[in-house]
């Protein structure tokens, strides 16, 4: 005769993809999900029936200024229940209240954010080259311009050829070979011509290399990607971020001792339920939000599912990795050690990879990088992408028409007189 079978209370929380809710009519909560699989096994072969319940707070839980803990783990605190479902990531601190099972998993965390998108760059002209190379071009033309001024000058005095207006001269002459321009006037001397030719060198490497490197940025456009480690995160202001309440993460940063960490606790912009939840409102551009890459994907996945496109992105750094993943037993609970061994059987045997697949499909687009989102090729520029060379085209247009009017000003000014 078979024994009668336990009756337990169980705790649970939502967890996406591991865990998800499902309320019944008469108020009861069921679960779906592999967390779900792996207690249906565990109820089977340890021979009890369950009863679902979530902490009031539907949080995992955290300490509080009393000793006492909030969400599932203070249910379990306080012995009110067998087990938590969770699954819940392993710290000193929460071994103090519960006993863990066996690792689930080993997961690790990064930042989920909206996707970068191509974006038009109104200064993009000047990126071929960076702002050193741009300081030491302007230098080599000024120098230029200043050797070619003095050594015509002197070599005018010594050879006695006209030195009239040389500076003028020089300086126009300097520009025009820069920007690959033809130039009617040539310095007499010998010494003068061999300033030209290696100015006329110099300016043809400059410039096809300019314009190799623009034609190239301007086929394919980059993208700037804000937030990459907690380093980005910390240092802009453009993207909030905040932490999931009574998270693992939430306690690894605020008890972190290092100043980047502490940085991602103390300017956060609040908290959030949890990833699966907010998944539209960081796809928004809302705020950017540290989770599991499991729960990421996740969210991908369903994005691409329901909309075609690719709305999120996941940090290439790990904010922490290889954190593991368990259920939580009262403390001396005589369900541990049966959960251990099936926990070891459908990790071993591949049944949990094939539970965590079937839970998140329709990914690899959406974790290519951001570059690889323009599918059409190469496309027409637009004015968009031209704006910063057409605002100086017409900086330069203003700029000539008011010398303009000065110098008529003053010619009428010496015509008057």
């Amino acid at each position: 005769m078979s024994s009668p079978r336990s009756f337990l209370r169980i705790a649970a929380e939502e967890w996406v993809p591991w865990t998800k809710i499902d309320r019944q009519e008469d108020g009861h909560i069921m679960i779906q999900g592999p967390m779900a699989n792996l207690l249906d096994i565990l109820a089977e072969r340890a021979n009890f029936d369950y009863e679902l319940v979530q902490p009031s707070d539907h949080v995992w839980g955290g300490p509080s200024a009393n000793g006492s803990w909030t969400g599932m783990l203070g249910m379990l605190q306080r012995q009110e229940v067998e087990f938590a479902v969770g699954p819940f990531g392993v710290t000193p601190q929460r071994e103090t209240v519960c006993d863990f099972s066996d690792s689930i998993y080993s997961e690790n965390n990064a930042i989920l954010m909206v996707r970068p998108t191509l974006q038009s760059d109104v200064t993009g002209f000047i990126k071929p080259f960076t702002m050193e190379v741009w300081l030491l071009a302007l230098a080599s033309l000024l120098s230029v311009v200043v050797a070619m001024t003095l050594l015509v000058w002197m070599e005018g005095k010594m050879q006695h050829f006209p030195t009239r207006n040389i500076f003028s001269k020089a300086v126009l002459w300097a520009l025009q070979t820069l920007t690959q321009e033809t130039s009617e006037w040539l310095p007499q001397g010998d010494g003068g011509r061999l300033i030209v030719t290696t100015w006329l060198l110099a300016s043809l490497v400059f410039m096809t290399s300019y314009s190799g490197i623009l034609t190239a940025m301007l086929t394919v456009p980059r993208v700037t990607i804000p937030i990459d480690s907690l380093e980005d995160m910390v240092s802009q202001s453009s993207l909030p971020w905040r932490l999931e309440v009574d998270s693992m993460m939430f306690e690894y940063f605020q008890n972190s001792k290092d100043e980047v960490r502490r940085k991602v606790f103390t300017g956060s912009s609040g908290t959030f339920k949890d990833c699966w939840a907010s998944r539209e409102s960081i796809a928004n551009g809302e705020f950017a939000a540290i989770c599991d890459k499991t729960t990421m994907k996740k969210a991908m996945s369903w994005d691409f599912s329901t909309s075609g496109q690719c709305h999120l992105y996941i940090s290439r750094e790990n904010v922490y990795s290889n954190a593991i993943i368990s259920m939580a037993f009262k403390i001396n609970s005589t369900y541990r050690s049966k959960a251990n061994h099936i926990i070891r059987i459908v990790k071993e045997s591949g049944i949990l990879d094939k539970w965590i697949r079937a839970q998140i499909t329709n990914t690899s687009q959406c974790l290519r990088p951001p570059s690889s989102d323009r599918r059409e090729g190469i496309s027409p520029l637009n004015t968009e992408a031209l704006t910063g060379p057409l605002l100086v085209l017409a900086g330069g247009m203003v700029a000539g028409l008011l010398i303009f009017l000065v110098e008529l000003l003053l010619s009428w000014m010496s015509t008057g007189n």
